[in-house]
């Protein structure tokens, strides 16, 4: 398989399954231990960082699995789950001058992943940054600074995946600022438009 920097490929993903005649393709859960670890280490991670008072007296042994159930996540999402879950995956790798390119391969057969995993996939992945940039500014009001660290190394491994894959998912030669810019353009010009039809 050829690597190639800020653009699509076709993925073989692990033993991808064939489609079988007779599976639905909006409802079936093809990949059911991914969709269950693409979630388990992220929640699981979050319930500890809310409970660690009640579970334990001792700061370390919560940090220590907090961010040992971070990492098991960052790892698993992506390598794993979004290989198997949405036909996408993302890499940045240092060339021999030193210069960081970011890689993007997707599968082309989109029916090898159903809706509900895709759902699943893309839930996971957008709240539980969110709750961690929650979790930063809750420590910062309550004045919890020995926790700092551990919330922003969650915004920092799940934020990663998270904007790994939105360029994934985009195409990783698109500007994301560009992107955005577009996006709004053409919000504002619907707006204008609307407001020029109302008069």
């Amino acid at each position: 398989m050829m690597r190639q920097n800020l653009s699509e490929e076709d993925v073989s993903l692990f033993d991808a399954e064939e489609d079988v005649p007779g599976r639905s393709r909006k409802s079936k859960i093809k990949h059911p231990m991914a969709s269950f670890f693409h979630l388990f280490f992220r929640v699981s991670a979050i319930l500890v960082y809310l409970l660690c008072e009640i579970l334990s007296s001792s700061f370390i042994a919560c940090m220590v699995t907090i961010i040992l159930l971070l990492s098991c996540d960052f790892w698993a999402v992506k390598n794993v789950t979004g290989r198997l879950m949405v036909g996408l995956r993302w890499w940045n790798q240092v060339d021999d001058d030193g210069k960081s390119h970011w890689v993007f391969e997707s599968r082309k057969d989109k029916k090898a992943s159903s809706d509900s995993e895709a759902r699943i996939f893309w839930l996971g992945l957008v709240v539980c940054p969110v709750i961690w940039v929650i979790f930063v500014f809750s420590t910062l009001f309550s004045f919890k600074i020995k926790w700092l660290a551990v919330v922003i190394m969650g915004v920092v491994l799940q934020g990663a995946n998270l904007y790994g894959y939105i360029r994934c998912k985009v195409g990783g030669g698109t500007n994301l600022k560009n992107m955005a810019t577009s996006f709004l353009g053409r919000q504002f010009f619907k707006q204008a438009m609307a407001k020029q039809e109302g008069s």
